[in-house]
């Protein structure tokens, strides 16, 4: 399983949804400037996560998007697989023709660690991340940052 930059911006664009989303839909333009993320990378990430049941969106004035399921129900590999293919490290791509069309001698090693690092992904939900002291703190100065922000905005108009 590789994790690319599709999928860490999913895991943390769902984080973001996971913690501020409790008050009512999030809006991915929102999520965008918390996170840095572009708006029409996330639209294309947010198709995928509410095509596999992740996320839920709300239309209209005040719409956006929920959490599919409960934050305890998401796991981090829920959410990578919803946006990537499964990729493994062996270069065969599991086919087991790495080399001149047969097994490799390490093939076994490169898809145990596949396994193990799936595993591991899967045992981690939205809300053990949620729970953690240094996501909860990061959240937090970043609001403060996007406040702060926005009152040198209201600044800069009223001279």
């Amino acid at each position: 399983m590789r994790l690319s930059t599709k999928g860490r911006y999913a895991v943390t664009a769902m984080l973001d949804l996971a913690l501020n989303g409790t008050q009512g839909p999030v809006t991915l333009a929102d999520i965008s400037e918390n996170q840095g993320i572009s708006l029409s990378y996330l639209e294309q990430l947010f198709a995928a996560l509410r095509s596999k049941g992740l996320v839920r969106g709300v239309r209209g004035p005040g719409g956006g998007y929920y959490l599919g399921r409960e934050s305890d129900e998401i796991s981090v590999a829920d959410i990578i697989c919803a946006v990537d293919e499964w990729v493994e490290f062996t270069r065969c791509k599991g086919r087991q023709n790495c080399q001149e069309g047969q097994r490799c001698l390490t093939h076994s090693l490169w898809d145990d660690l596949s396994q193990q690092i799936f595993i591991f992904l899967s045992d981690i939900t939205l809300n053990d991340l949620v729970e953690r002291g240094e996501v909860r703190e990061a959240a937090r100065r970043e609001k403060k940052a996007a406040a702060q922000a926005q009152v040198v905005g209201l600044k800069h108009q009223a001279a």
